[in-house]
């Protein structure tokens, strides 16, 4: 599998969003997320806004399932999502669920392993209920207080090669990620590279960071669709 760029398009309203999401598309960013603030902010309207704009392009709708599994699935299949975020940390029964909404609408799952007590149990049991591929992924809150408390804050390298190891499918890593460390993903077997909060969205206002965003997102998709995914 090729490297994919993802843009997490982690903002509070449909117009910033429209126009982040077409700076990333021209400078070579392969998939949009309709992140959780904006999911928040705008419901499925701005996954609506998402698909009418880009009605080709891969939508991710990180809406971070919990329950009602089947009925979220549909809804953000049929508002234009390509794929859907479902918890490790939900029961089987949703993950299930998920899954057979993703079956029945043509949408794929994501499932993310955040605040499982061991991570790479947690993705290889994703894999098992029938997810398409796992992002694996250190919380903002996580991050934030421990790094406030004067620990060591933790990163998702910190097991990526764990986790890609014990699922065939497709890996993603997410959560305070440097430039340099998101770049490199493929080089641990990860293929899926997401942007987001703090590399492309300012991470406290929630908004597209200050400088030449485009510039900078071409340099970082040509050095990332360059690379050869290692497992």
């Amino acid at each position: 599998m090729k490297p994919i760029v993802q843009i997490s398009l982690d903002l509070t309203n449909i117009d910033e969003a429209l126009e982040t999401a077409a700076l990333a598309l021209r400078a070579g960013v392969d998939w949009l997320e309709a992140g959780t603030p904006l999911i928040l902010a705008e419901g499925l309207h701005g996954v609506r806004a998402l698909r009418h704009a880009f009605p080709t392009t891969p939508i991710v709708a990180d809406l971070k399932t919990m329950d009602g599994g089947y009925l979220e699935a549909e809804m953000m299949a049929k508002a234009g999502a390509t794929h859907v975020v479902v918890m490790a940390r939900a029961h089987a029964e949703t993950i299930k669920c998920v899954v057979k909404a993703g079956a029945d609408f043509g949408c794929q799952v994501m499932g993310d392993n955040m605040v499982c007590e061991d991570m790479v149990a947690g993705a290889k049991w994703l894999e098992d209920l029938g997810c398409d591929y796992i992002i694996h992924h250190i919380g903002y809150d996580e991050r934030r207080g421990l790094a406030a408390a004067g620990h060591r804050m933790p990163s998702p390298l910190d097991q990526l090669r764990q986790v890609v190891r014990a699922v065939k499918i497709p890996v993603q890593a997410v959560g305070g990620l440097t430039l340099e460390q998101a770049i490199q993903c493929p080089q641990y077997g990860a293929p899926l590279v997401v942007l987001g909060a703090p590399l492309t969205i300012d991470a406290d206002a929630f908004k597209t960071a200050d400088g030449n965003l485009e510039a900078s997102l071409r340099l970082i998709c040509t050095a990332i669709h360059a690379q050869q995914v290692t497992r």
